[in-house]
């Protein structure tokens, strides 16, 4: 397995100078947590060995070849847009009065509506006569996005588009006689735009020989964990026969129709771990045959040892982002559901998807922002004011975002940066009170710098090797990210290490960011209440983050975290001489995140020192991240 794992990891790895912001893609990473079920990998199984030896001899070796032509666009876009529509739309996350309480798109499987009743009273009254998809794509396009993805097959099995492969489709279910995907590929390609489709390929509630629907038939792969549970596979093999059918029957006839009929740019799947390996890869495989161009997700076929995708898929619906080696994208919604939700009032502000989109860009990745239109096409008006206020930024400050790249510097204090050639991009989040901001690790020469919003000169200046001094105006040109142009001599070159800014602010060290020492780690997902690190219970593990001070000064540390459980918890933090401690005392559930006052460090400034945090605990604790505040 050691030459599966180095590789997958070569395959998939970018090329970069530097990586201050990512660590190799580690198996948890390549694994990572199932796109909207709680699902692992199961063991594998011997015809797994079979499909990796074929994928990493043959086919998808030969893939490789052209990987970096077939991902030119997805690195220049950084910036794309999700839909999630269907019959579920028309529910708008409601079934028979009562709310859905998880993901609109998943009622069927959360309510256990039966198929024929979903097939009646769900679907056959999906008739989205108010579509327009040039109006979602001149949004889109408004909004900066490169890309647009529709789902065409969700989890429910209802195809978008008149399939020959299965009766269960808009036109024949629905009596819908126009063809939506045909009209966003239309639409978007007369914008400009890349198109592509998600399909759930593993998980098909309709179908009777699919994983995933435990109400209507005795099947594996659903909630009641029937026949083996996640590795269903190895207890009862004989369900093969059944999938191996799914896959011939509906699966790659359908994903060929979609090939054939629309050229995607782009094929996006999704819960591959409902099928052993050896099928996920069989799919891919036939896609790859289909069309060796169309760009193929994270979420297709994976193992704990090769993902056969062209990049990574990390969190859905992310608050803070993980370090992620080479090519990835990252999935947030406007609320916390992806389908329309009529209750869902939750939507995060435009500021919040402006940062995220420029730390995605920081760390080398994409940002896929999910809208859910209502069933009758519409887009919902608190979607379509964030992709306006979304677009309103991009179209000032695009520069910094389109086919830019991994910052070789750390985050900073005041945000964080992008790069583009000799241009190293400022993304200002907290506008410094002071006049000024100091920049830090920057080893290329600036030559000079300017707002992006006006091109107004501002002056910088050295003040050390590789930090510099900033001139601000009095007012931020936009209170969510505003944006410093620095061209330098040559390419931009950096180097690692915090730059603690002792005179103003709050500097908040992630536990993402850390260098983890030791074994055992695991992450969470980077949703809400869930960035956080475990394993530091273990003896001898701990996070290191090397930092310096603007200026020598004192500085009160506080730690973020949670407890899963009850624990009996001591956390220490050392830097240099010092040591810091404090007991944690339990909080009432993972998601109850809590501070603690750790105490007074006297930094300095100069050479870079480490700042470890380790924990003396009997149980797990939950570990978000460090503040910093002079």
């Amino acid at each position: 397995m050691t030459r599966l794992r180095s590789l997958a990891v070569a395959l998939l790895a970018v090329p970069s100078v530097a990586m201050a912001q990512a660590s190799a893609p580690a198996s948890e990473q390549r694994r990572s947590a199932e796109a909207n079920e709680p699902t692992g990998i199961g063991a594998a199984t011997a015809r797994d060995a079979e499909a990796s030896r074929r994928a990493l001899d043959g086919w998808w070796r030969e893939a490789g070849k052209t990987r970096d032509q077939r991902l030119a666009w997805f690195r220049q876009a950084r910036f794309g847009v999700f839909v999630h529509w269907g019959p579920y739309s028309v529910l708008g996350g409601q079934w028979r009065g009562q709310p859905n309480p998880g993901y609109s798109e998943h009622i069927m499987r959360v309510a256990r509506i039966p198929r024929q009743t979903y097939r009646d009273e769900v679907a056959a009254k999906f008739h989205p006569d108010a579509y327009d998809a040039r109006t979602w794509v001149k949004a889109m396009k408004a909004a900066g996005a490169g890309y647009v993805i529709l789902t065409a097959k969700h989890h429910d099995g209802f195809a978008l588009w008149p399939s020959k492969a299965s009766d269960y489709n808009i036109a024949q279910v629905s009596g819908f006689k126009r063809d939506p995907l045909a009209e966003l590929v239309a639409a978007a390609r007369a914008e400009g735009l890349k198109v592509g489709f998600y399909y759930s390929h593993a998980f098909d509630w309709e179908d009777p020989d699919a994983p995933g629907n435990d109400w209507d038939y005795d099947n594996p792969g659903g909630d009641r964990k029937l026949h083996g549970g996640i590795d269903w596979w190895n207890a009862y093999p004989q369900f093969l026969t059944n999938t191996d059918r799914y896959i011939d029957r509906k699966v790659i006839p359908q994903l060929n129709e979609l090939i054939t009929h629309y050229h995607p740019d782009i094929l996006w799947f999704d819960t591959p771990g409902k099928l052993p390996f050896f099928q996920q890869a069989r799919i891919v495989e036939a896609v790859r045959k289909a069309d060796p161009n169309v760009v193929i997700n994270g979420r297709a076929a994976r193992s704990a040892d090769l993902n056969l995708g062209d990049y990574l898929d990390t969190a859905d619906r992310p608050a803070e982002l993980r370090p992620t080696a080479g090519d990835w994208e990252a999935i947030p919604t406007t609320n916390e559901s992806y389908g329309f939700n009529a209750l869902d009032h939750s939507h995060k502000s435009v500021a919040h998807f402006v940062q995220l989109i420029a730390k995605a860009t920081a760390k080398g990745g994409n940002i896929l922002l999910n809208v859910g239109p209502r069933g009758d096409g519409t887009l919902d008006a608190p979607d379509a004011a964030i992709l306006a206020g979304v677009g309103q930024w991009m179209g000032v400050n695009g520069e910094s975002i389109k086919g830019a790249s991994r910052t070789p510097l750390d985050r900073q204090a005041w945000g964080d940066t992008t790069v583009k050639g000799d241009r190293l991009y400022l993304h200002v989040f907290d506008w410094p009170r002071s006049g000024s901001l100091r920049l830090g690790g920057l080893t290329s020469p600036p030559k000079r710098a300017y707002l992006l919003a006006t091109k107004a000169p501002v002056a910088i200046k050295p003040v050390g090797s590789g930090d510099y001094d900033v001139a601000l105006p009095a007012n931020a040109p936009d209170a969510a990210d505003s944006v410093i142009v620095v061209e330098t001599d040559g390419p931009v070159r950096g180097e690692t290490g915090r730059l603690i800014e002792t005179r103003w602010g709050t500097n908040q060290l992630l536990a993402f960011d850390a260098t983890a020492l030791g074994s055992g780690f695991s992450y969470g997902d980077g949703k809400t209440a869930r960035f956080y690190v475990d394993g530091l219970e273990k003896t001898g593990n701990r996070l290191v983050w090397p930092v310096r001070a603007t200026a020598p000064a004192p500085v009160r540390v506080r730690v973020r975290y949670s407890t899963p459980g009850e624990t009996s918890a001591r956390v220490l933090l050392r830097y240099g001489d010092a040591t810091l401690a404090a007991q944690l005392t339990p909080t009432h559930g993972d998601r109850d995140l809590q501070e603690v006052e750790l105490g007074v460090l006297d930094l300095k400034s100069g050479a870079l020192q480490d700042l470890t945090l380790s924990l003396e605990a009997d149980h797990p604790v939950h570990i978000f991240s460090l503040d910093l505040r002079p």
